[in-house]
């Protein structure tokens, strides 16, 4: 292996409180879609498991739910109930064993985003007598052609507040190292976030720091009985893409106040609060966000967006723009390009023993 300083930054180490990812590179929660009534099973084993063995230094689960009626669709995974520890236990356990990645859960209500089809059936109206009621901060639509949520009471908040404590603990027996809580693209911690969704006028609406209130406590109560060895991070939304929504200073202050409370790190990402769609963009169009963050609150960021393969990576990492990047379709296209990176650039990472004769070939 080449001397430290000659170790691009790709793979430099990263240390979070009690962890130490061996590189900068995280598969992106990406939604599959292929759980059984909130179960994971071998497609999980296989889609994780292959980007651990394929080089990545954390490996995050899909948007994982903390209750049946807080998921996207009907195929969505989750960590409400106490038959779903060991199917994950399963997942983590093939990855610490057969890696050196670490592994992290996000956690998540899919609040007004809810009961609608799975992805490849959108074209779809709905679940019809298959779904179930949405809630939301207000009773707003997400779009014209979703369901109409019902405005959250105190107790549906006090409620929401326990089941992320509860999945915490159960993602603790099931061994993932770190968690995230999904705090973007519209999803129920994220409609309280933004002025577009959130209309309340008691304590947990108007203000940017009121509207924050439901999430920073939900980040209290799981940061509280999560093992203060273990990191914890959060996705947000830094900017809303609309007129009258959340911009990048206010993406710069929800951080801070999360840092403040406690966090680790935060994952930037941007839109998909409402069904206006945020735009499609080439290059690594939300990585600046990340950027502002990281120069603003001097902490540790992930970017995510459009990342492809090791010389985005070094270019975000070593000029400083973010401290992990989240390799999302990228990774779906090629599940090794961690470990071809490490070749090209000389180093010979650890391989798992059954794979060790590709050395053979390498040279």
């Amino acid at each position: 292996m080449p001397a430290a300083a000659a170790v691009p930054p790709m793979f430099q180490p990263l240390t979070l409180r009690g962890l130490t990812l061996p590189n900068r590179v995280v598969l992106s929660p990406m939604c599959m879609y292929s759980a059984h009534d909130g179960t994971v099973g071998d497609f999980q084993v296989a889609h994780l498991g292959s980007r651990a063995q394929g080089g990545a230094g954390l490996v995050m689960t899909e948007m994982t739910n903390v209750r049946a009626d807080g998921r996207i669709s009907p195929g969505c995974a989750g960590m409400w109930r106490p038959e779903h520890v060991a199917p994950w236990k399963r997942v983590v356990d093939f990855v610490h064993a057969d890696s050196e990645a670490k592994i992290g859960i996000q956690l998540a209500h899919a609040g007004r985003k809810g009961s609608v089809p799975v992805a490849w059936e959108r074209s779809t109206r709905g679940l019809a007598d298959r779904g179930w009621e949405i809630i939301a901060p207000s009773a707003i639509r997400f779009s014209d052609d979703s369901p109409m949520p019902r405005a959250m009471t105190l107790d549906d908040i006090a409620a929401i507040t326990a089941c992320f404590v509860q999945s915490a603990k159960w993602s603790l027996e099931a061994g993932f190292d770190l968690i995230e809580l999904h705090m973007g693209h519209g999803y129920l911690l994220s409609s309280f976030m933004s002025p577009l969704s959130n209309k309340r006028t008691d304590r947990y609406g108007g203000s940017l720091e009121a509207r924050m209130q439901f999430p920073l406590e939900v980040f209290r109560a799981v940061r509280a009985v999560w093992p203060e060895d273990r990191p914890i991070s959060a996705r947000i939304s830094a900017i809303d893409w609309e007129a009258g929504g959340n911009t990048i200073e206010d993406g710069i202050e929800m951080s801070r106040m999360l840092f403040d409370a406690g966090l680790d790190i935060v994952d930037v990402s941007s839109g998909n609060v409402t069904g206006e769609r945020r735009p499609e963009m080439p290059g690594l169009f939300q990585t600046p966000f990340s950027e502002a963050i990281r120069k603003a609150t001097g902490k540790p960021t992930m970017t995510v967006g459009n990342i492809r393969g090791a010389d985005d990576i070094n270019a975000v990492v070593g000029d400083g723009r973010a401290d992990l990047c989240c390799v999302g379709r990228w990774y779906l296209y090629d599940p090794y390009f961690v470990r071809h990176a490490a070749h090209e650039a000389g180093i010979d990472p650890h391989w798992p023993k059954q794979y060790l004769n590709v050395r053979k070939i390498l040279g």
